[in-house]
């Protein structure tokens, strides 16, 4: 493959000085974080990983040739070249060679656009909104069709640093979107095939004011709650709608299960960074997420809110209907997790490494709730140090403490069922109601008629259900294995009402 040397960066910078029209506002809009650089046709990348793509097995080989295949079809204009680690200094960050360090706000820009720039086929960057100082909350996207969502391969979030003072998140999630294009490169068929049947969402900072406030005190001077809060100082894992009361309002009047309506005015009753997580969650129909804090070493699951607010000084268990679910997934990221298993840490016992959230201590308005009783998402807590802010000696420890927990939680997304919903004429029915026998919580299609269902092995049930159709209903053995497939193919017949 010819390449552009890097001898060349200079001439090409002084290039992009003469360009006019679209190109030459785009540049000066976002230059300063190398979102888009001027491209010639057939330009091709300077690849700067350690590891050649030419030494990557088949499924590498397969990424190059469409790499080349795209290529040659692109038009001049505002892309993401080879060009952008030179232009923004960023030999340092780069996938292979990275170090272990804190990143501040530009620095972690710098960092997600540099994998960016070294897997551009399998990732994307976008936006889901900005904070309150206008800092914009990147998601670093990995797909073999990234921007696409493809039906039967279900969406997968990472969320970090939600406390802005809880800083060993959003550095994980950071090394670990290096992790996976570096791996994906090297061939590392687990990873590929990850990337391959999973649309994976990394959002490595939620909170990236509260982040500013802490990291400006540093590691030895960070208070225990300095930085918490976004920049108004709200905590933002108190302030989603609260969903958990009328969850439990219906619990004792056979109310609605699942997809909890929002309450009237809530977009002006919620901070600017849980607005935008909000209509992420609208617009990607996410099946299952974990939230990375620090300050303790557990897996924290559902519920959060206790069923009686009227017991004070103690702490009682709140099971959603999913509990059994939800306490494997939890034991899958503390085994998995190189110390968290064995209990004893940061001065506290959790057996088994795991928590339910109110059997802890309650608390209303969490993100991990709302994600359960708003969409079809599954949401556990992940507590994962004790000190809040480590000093960047112990980020190397920490990665490989978690790495795996990383990767075998992830994979979950894909145990249970999954399939189609189609009426009698093959047309996909979106928002139709999947049902689960003995478990009182549905789940819901997507707009492409596809559905997923997490459930633990064993026999189950299962109905699918829409207005103006009449039900299916199918019995389903699942193993532990990958999801089974169960299709409503055609037996969607419309009720004539």
């Amino acid at each position: 493959m010819e390449t552009t040397p890097l001898s060349q960066e200079g001439s090409r910078e002084q290039e992009l000085e003469t360009k006019t029209g679209i190109e030459n506002e785009c540049l000066r809009e976002r230059m300063k974080f190398g979102l888009c650089v001027h491209r010639a046709p057939g330009a091709v990348r300077q690849t700067t990983s350690s590891r050649s793509i030419l030494s990557a097995n088949k499924a590498s080989s397969m990424y190059l040739t469409r790499t080349q295949r795209e290529r040659e079809g692109e038009a001049q204009g505002c892309t993401l070249p080879w060009l952008r680690a030179a232009l923004l200094g960023l030999m340092g960050l780069l996938v292979s060679g990275s170090d272990f360090q804190h990143h501040r706000y530009e620095a972690m820009v710098q960092a997600l656009f540099a994998v960016q720039s070294e897997c551009p086929y399998i990732t994307r960057i976008y936006s889901i909104g900005r904070s309150v100082e206008g800092r914009h909350l990147y998601v670093l996207e990995f797909s073999d069709q990234p921007g696409t969502h493809e039906a039967l391969e279900p969406e997968f979030k990472y969320v970090g640093n939600m406390h802005g003072n809880e800083v060993l998140g959003r550095e994980l999630l950071i090394k670990f979107s290096q992790f996976l294009c570096e791996e994906y490169r090297a061939g590392n068929q687990r990873i590929t095939r990850l990337i391959h049947d999973t649309r994976i969402h990394i959002l490595p900072s939620m909170n990236p004011d509260g982040y500013e406030v802490a990291a400006r005190q540093g590691p030895e001077f960070n208070g225990y709650l300095v930085g918490r809060g976004n920049a108004r100082e709200i905590d933002l894992n108190r302030n989603f709608p609260d969903l958990n009361a009328l969850m439990y309002y219906y619990e004792k009047n056979k109310g609605r299960n699942h997809h909890l309506p929002l309450p009237d005015n809530w977009e002006q009753q919620v901070e600017p960074e849980t607005l935008a997580v909000i209509k992420w969650m609208q617009n990607y129909n996410f099946i299952l997420s974990a939230n990375l804090h620090g300050g303790a070493v557990v897996a924290n699951y559902p519920f959060d809110k206790s069923r009686d607010s009227r017991i004070r000084g103690r702490t009682t268990y709140a099971a959603t209907a999913d509990d059994k679910l939800f306490r494997q997934l939890a034991r899958t990221y503390s085994y998995a997790h190189s110390w968290m298993h064995k209990g004893w840490n940061c001065g506290d016992f959790f057996e088994e490494g795991i928590t339910n959230g109110a059997s802890w201590y309650s608390l209303s308005k969490g993100m991990q709730d709302f994600n359960y009783l708003y969409s079809n998402c599954f949401e556990i807590t992940l507590e994962l140090s004790c000190d809040k802010f480590p000093p960047a000696s112990a980020l190397q420890r920490e990665w490989l403490g978690n790495r795996e927990a990383l990767v075998l939680y992830l994979e979950q997304v894909h145990h249970g069922i999954k399939g189609m919903v189609y009426d009698e004429n093959n047309n996909p029915i979106g928002n139709a109601e999947i049902s689960v026998a003995g478990i009182h919580h549905d789940v819901t299609s997507g707009v492409d008629g596809d559905y997923f269902r997490l459930l633990l092995p064993g026999t189950y049930t299962v109905t699918a259900s829409a207005q103006g159709y009449m039900p299916y209903t199918s019995t389903v053995t699942v193993g532990p294995a990958e999801a089974i497939q169960v299709c409503f193919c055609g037996g969607m017949h419309k009720t004539g009402l």
